[in-house]
């Protein structure tokens, strides 16, 4: 069997391995080669043995990983993720390749779904006998104490065996030492059993010191694998090869009685199960999770597999070329010298080759120039990794999965690892349907994309998302595949059922702006009936001016989307009326903190009557009018606390029904001496804080110094406690307004340099006009303008510059 040791008569081939070790698959394949053996047995959930022929499909790229959800609850699931250096995906392809018998032998899916559940309750059990207990423990045994002391240590042991192997080595990284015994070791010579020999005497002396590792499952996991061993035995006697965690192999070949291991498996719970492949990714395996194994750097591991020599200057190059597509300078040179440092850095540690450690600080010394950032993103791209698997589309799926497939492909929407954006103009009919896509997808709980903030136009035909694929997507579509088969089907269906069981208000305005934005005409009726419903009981104000926006922009989707939103503006209407009414009296008595929570609804009201203005059917100008009409009551009620009558006064200012000596008026009132300084600082907040509010004082000189003498005049007692609300207000200008207002702090207000009535009302200007300065504008206002004349045009541009 080629210098291959067999295993004993009636024994099986039992390769223990290290999940996603790449080390473990090339020695796998080696063992495999050198065997041959009859059938292959890998760890795995047996449900999958229908899947295993897919892995052979020209279209199957890993990494890939195996998903099992429970038939009636989806959201209930489990992974088994796979990379192409993974020893169990080379044991399934070495099979299908050679055209031998595989068969995943672990506890079935249906046992470990409804293990999940149970131990959520033990989870909830253990911590309320640990808050029970908590003035109980000096009462312990030192029996018992022993015992809690061993099962944390076996804890320890079962989450990381690799990292005890290591410390027992004289290793303080349990990677580093995995590198040194397995990666490090020359292919395709001597044993190829070896690594497999050494390992199972590394386990068997750590399972005979820890037994199980505190995990007491494992043992009916090792007793199903026994059983599956012993089927596979009867049926091809010595031809057995199993492929599991080395953790499992001493549990393994220990001899057993087949009623005990089946008393184990007596009357575990059970759920209905279905499984299929999803695609994975490089970064999700860094993650534990499915076999346990999380690994640090999958890039670097998927490098070694695939690397046939030379793995250290193949790696420096990949990097070379990652930091030269970002604009840096990396010469064949600066690879050169990192492969000779790696190298001398090994020597110097002691180890056999340059590892991932080695390469890295080349890396940060020499092409980095010993900045982190840089190497920061070859950890991220390289090290870690985006890789993004592939299916075929045979794979089992959920009527609402191929659904998406198919529309996703229709709009040419790739599934990618790494976040991008994505920009659509509504106009244009495929990027109107991909957002539709969407708006449906989000409204089901599948957050392929998040919107964003457009950074190519404002508009509301216009909208940015930012994608990215996750793995975990494939259990949402699978879970919400429980509302309908196709998308459009099955969001209007969650619509409805989301309407109906809404608390608020504001949630059933969210869920109708989010039916206009999906497309979702059949769902309408539903949830506008349900708001008609909520609003029409609903007596608090703040919480009807909270859905009042969502209402209103949605009436603005009919613009672009060619929606009809005539029932949408009169329930908008009817909204907005309520509020007018119950909003003076509701303001009246507020502490700061309430009051400050009153003037975003009175803002975000303000803003929405705006957008409600363009509506036809909105009837817009009464409502407007009484608006301001509020605004005016709100303004002039001593009740109101002083930041909601400074913000009345302004938002009537830049509606242009208050006069700026009508608003200079009732600052001045606000900023008397007889008025406290706190209620001064919130008037003075509610009056200039917000956008615009900086630029207002910038250019109204007389508001300037009305500020100004009033924070002069306060109290130097009282002005500690008006500080934070000045600081809140003058903190959120713009940084050039705030120098702006700081130089004309230092000026002093009324010494502008204002000397005629041309630059009155505008800060800053000096006397009179220079003609010389004004001269040199004519140039460019002509290209704007166009002349008026040969002869008067110079004279008239003049006089528009001075004007």
């Amino acid at each position: 069997m080629n210098g291959v040791q067999a295993p004993a008569a009636g024994q099986p081939l039992l390769l223990g391995v290290r999940h996603h070790g790449p080390g473990s698959a090339r020695a796998v394949r080696a063992a495999l080669e050198a065997a041959r053996p009859r059938v292959v047995l890998v760890e795995g959930p047996p449900e999958a043995d229908p899947l295993i022929p897919l892995a052979a499909a020209e279209d199957m790229r890993p990494p890939v990983a195996l998903l099992a959800h429970a038939v009636d609850e989806p959201g209930r699931s489990a992974f088994w993720p796979l990379a192409a250096f993974s020893p169990e995906w080379v044991a399934l392809r070495w099979a299908l390749e050679h055209g031998v018998p595989a068969r995943f032998i672990d506890l079935p899916a249906t046992h470990t779904l409804a293990w999940q559940r149970d131990e959520e309750e033990e989870e909830e059990e253990e911590e309320g006998e640990e808050q029970e207990g908590e003035g109980e423990g000096q009462d312990l045994g030192e029996g018992a104490e022993a015992g809690a002391a061993q099962d944390a240590l076996d804890a320890h042991v079962r989450i990381d065996p690799l990292g005890v192997l290591a410390d027992t080595a004289g290793y303080d990284d349990a990677e580093r030492w995995w590198e040194d015994v397995v990666e490090h070791r020359g292919a395709g010579k001597g044993d190829a059993l070896a690594p497999f020999t050494a390992l199972e005497e590394a386990m068997t002396a750590l399972r005979e010191t820890y037994g199980s590792g505190g995990h007491g499952r494992d043992l009916i996991r090792e007793a199903h694998m026994r059983l599956r061993i012993r089927e596979a035995q009867r049926e091809f006697e010595d031809g057995v090869a199993v492929v599991c965690g080395a953790w499992h192999v001493p549990a393994l070949r220990r001899r057993a009685g087949v009623t005990a291991d089946r008393a184990l498996l007596k009357g575990l719970p059970k759920v209905r199960t279905d499984m299929t492949w999803v695609p994975w990714t490089h970064r999700r395996l860094s993650r534990a999770g499915g076999y346990g194994a999380g690994i640090d750097s999958p890039g670097w591991y998927a490098h070694l597999y695939a690397a046939p020599d030379r793995p250290v200057e193949r790696w420096l190059t990949k990097v070379a070329g990652l930091l030269r597509a970002e604009d840096r300078t990396v010469s064949p040179g600066h690879v050169i010298e990192a492969v000779r440092l790696a190298e001398t850095l090994a020597a110097l540690r002691g180890r056999p080759l340059p590892g991932l450690g080695e390469a890295t600080d080349a890396v940060r010394a020499v092409m980095c120039e010993g900045s982190d950032v840089p190497l920061a993103l070859v950890h991220d791209r390289l090290v870690v990794g985006d890789v993004l698997g592939q299916v075929p589309d045979t794979v089992p799926a959920v009527p609402l999965q191929r659904d998406l497939e198919r529309t996703r492909r229709r709009l040419r929407l790739e599934p990618q690892p790494d976040e991008r954006e994505l920009d659509l103009d509504l106009r244009k009919e495929t990027d109107a349907e991909r957002s539709r896509l969407l708006h449906r997808l989000r409204l089901l709980g599948i957050d392929w994309g998040r919107p964003a903030v457009s950074r190519s136009g404002t508009g509301t035909f216009r909208e940015t998302w930012r994608l990215r694929w996750e793995p975990e997507l494939a259990v949402r579509t699978a879970e919400a595949g429980v509302w309908g088969t196709t998308l459009p089907a099955a969001a209007t269906a969650k619509a409805e059922a989301d309407a109906v069981a809404a608390r608020g208000l504001a949630d059933v305005t969210g869920l109708a702006e989010q039916c206009l934005l999906a497309a979702l005409p059949d769902a309408l009726p539903v949830v506008m009936r349900v708001l008609a419903d909520r609003a029409a009981l609903d007596t608090d104000v703040a919480r009807l001016a909270q859905a009042l926006p969502a209402l209103v922009r949605s009436l603005r989707y009919g613009d672009v989307r060619g929606t009809d939103t005539a029932a949408l503006a009169e329930v908008a209407a009817g909204l907005a009326e309520r509020v007018f009414v119950g909003l003076p009296p509701a303001c009246a008595g507020l502490d700061a903190d309430a009051a400050e929570e009153m003037r975003g609804h009175v803002d975000a009201v303000h803003s929405a009557l705006g957008l409600l203005g363009d509506a036809p059917a909105a009837r817009a100008g009464r409502l407007r009018t009484r608006w301001r009409a509020v605004l005016r009551t709100l303004s002039a009620r001593d009740t109101v606390p002083g930041v909601l009558r400074g913000r009345a006064v302004r938002l009537l200012l830049d509606e242009g029904e208050l006069a700026r000596e009508e608003a200079a008026r009732l600052m001045g009132l606000a900023l008397s001496p007889g008025t406290p300084p706190a209620d001064a600082a919130a008037w003075t907040e509610g009056f200039v804080g917000g956008p615009g509010g900086g630029l207002l004082l910038v250019h109204d000189e007389r508001l300037f110094a009305l500020v100004d003498r009033w924070l002069t005049a306060v109290p130097a007692e009282a002005f500690t406690d008006v500080l934070p609300l000045l600081r809140r207000t003058f903190s959120a200008y713009e940084p050039g307004v705030r120098r702006t207002l700081g130089e004309l702090v230092r000026r002093g207000p009324g010494r502008h340099g204002r000397t005629d009535a041309a630059t009155a009302g505008a800060p800053g200007f000096g006397p009179g006009v220079d003609e010389t300065r004004a001269d040199a504008v004519l140039p460019v206002l002509r290209l704007l303008l166009g002349p008026d004349g040969e002869e008067e045009a110079p004279a008239a541009d003049r006089a528009a510059v001075r004007r």
